[in-house]
């Protein structure tokens, strides 16, 4: 097991808030997404991403042949997260059918500025999927899949392939991947501060004298 695998196996028990804090600590900016959602409440995703830029146009403006979903899925490993950039595209980047291959693949998740489709048929198959909207048009011949392992601007944020992304209903996180060791650190000491808070506040102490010992609840 790598060093990056003992990682995401920590990471995986911490709410995205807490790594959210953690982030806040170590990296000096917000790199979580306000607009980027969970399809259905209950979904969490964690692993390394695999990066993909699309370039959006109108319909007819690129071959069939430039929607090159399985070349996404063809880059990603089991237990990697595909990241889309697809400048919020109101046109479907991806699917039932998608969503069936990459779970077969063993793919931890989807996360994509744009949209998505057929969400009874993702959540039939237990795949979780985060996109900013969700649409039936196809995005066919009006998207290009540019580029796949380069950086990408995700809804203002940078990811690089390898980056951790972390999602749950509160939202979504990006973890550096050369911070994610002293990120971990610090969440893990903020996850001790929530248990020991709740226990304190169970007790009857005040939430003011709490958050005055606990300054990141």
């Amino acid at each position: 097991m790598t060093d990056i695998d003992e990682i995401l196996k920590e990471l995986k028990g911490i709410p995205t808030a807490t790594i959210a804090n953690a982030l806040d600590d170590v990296a000096k900016f917000i790199n979580s997404s306000v607009a980027i959602r969970p399809i259905h409440q209950g979904m969490r995703l964690i692993g390394p991403a695999v990066t993909v830029e699309i370039e959006v146009g109108e319909v007819g403006d690129f071959s069939s042949e430039n929607f090159r979903v399985g070349a996404m899925i063809d880059a990603a490993q089991s237990g990697d997260v595909l990241v889309v950039s697809a400048k919020g595209a109101k046109v479907s980047i991806w699917g039932g059918m998608a969503s069936l291959a990459a779970t077969v693949k063993g793919i931890a998740g989807l996360v994509v500025d744009g949209s998505v489709r057929d969400v009874d048929e993702i959540n039939a198959c237990g795949f979780n999927v985060f996109s900013r909207y969700v649409i039936p048009t196809t995005g066919r011949t009006r998207l290009n899949v540019k580029s796949i392992g380069n950086e990408i601007n995700l809804d203002g944020i940078s990811v690089n392939c390898g980056d951790i992304i972390i999602g749950d209903s509160t939202g979504l996180v990006v973890v550096p991947e050369d911070q994610a060791q002293t990120v971990l650190e610090r969440a893990t000491q903020y996850q001790a501060d929530d248990i020991q808070a709740a226990s304190e506040i169970r007790r009857g102490i005040s939430f003011t004298e709490v958050m005055k010992q606990f300054k990141r609840i």
